[in-house]
């Protein structure tokens, strides 16, 4: 099955000021290494096993020539780059791509990523990744959750549900915003919930018919 990289980099540059601005968000800034965020998120997913050539970004208008050209320094051409007027959070992001996704490759499996995300386990993740293939190839919607190690506020919260076959993944009770710093103890404590990272598999026609749906 081929997988089609879906890169969200629509960040306002609110957070990581002054080093982070709104026409410099921290995805196209060298935090980690030499490459840019955005540039490791690309190079991340293009060495694993069957991801397709063509990468699709959906950024800001501000920022399609900075974009741009981070492609081109890492000799990536982008099948789309898909321009957002205003940022309108995950959910209209994703369905531009997913329309472009299926204009260019049919129903290829996408795999929706932000932009600005550090991964050091790359083999935990390639291994999260083939699972969530397997689980989209079915129609499913998969996301990927993280352990937390300590009550964080800042990140959004999933509830795990009942175990999926025989796979290590659950369906999801319930996604919780962001909570306060006993709420978050709480989740901690409990063992049931994971930080929401923000990433998908899902096939474009899936989404699209959830969309339609509510």
């Amino acid at each position: 099955m081929d997988i089609i990289p879906v890169i969200l980099s629509g960040g306002s540059g609110t957070r990581l000021w002054p080093l982070s601005r709104k026409l410099y968000p921290k995805q196209l800034l060298p935090l980690v290494n030499d490459h840019t965020l955005l540039q490791d998120t690309i190079l991340r997913v293009k060495q694993m096993p069957n991801v397709a050539n063509e990468v699709v970004v959906v950024c800001n208008e501000e920022h399609r020539f900075l974009v741009a050209e981070q492609l081109r320094q890492i000799d990536v051409k982008s099948d789309a780059i898909m321009l957002e007027p205003e940022g309108r959070n995950t959910a209209p992001a994703l369905t531009l791509a997913a329309l472009a996704a299926q204009e260019n490759g049919g129903d290829k499996i996408m795999l929706v990523m932000p932009a600005d995300h550090v991964i050091q386990d790359v083999a935990a993740f390639e291994k999260a990744i083939k699972m969530g293939a397997e689980l989209a190839e079915q129609d499913h919607i998969a996301t990927f959750g993280i352990v937390p190690d300590c009550a964080e506020i800042g990140y959004g919260y999933i509830q795990k549900g009942e175990g999926v076959g025989a796979t290590t993944a659950f369906a999801i009770s319930r996604f919780v915003e962001k909570p306060d710093a006993t709420t978050a103890q709480a989740y901690l404590d409990s063992g049931e919930y994971l930080w929401n990272s923000g990433m998908f598999m899902l096939k474009p026609s899936v989404w699209l018919k959830h969309l339609a749906q509510l």
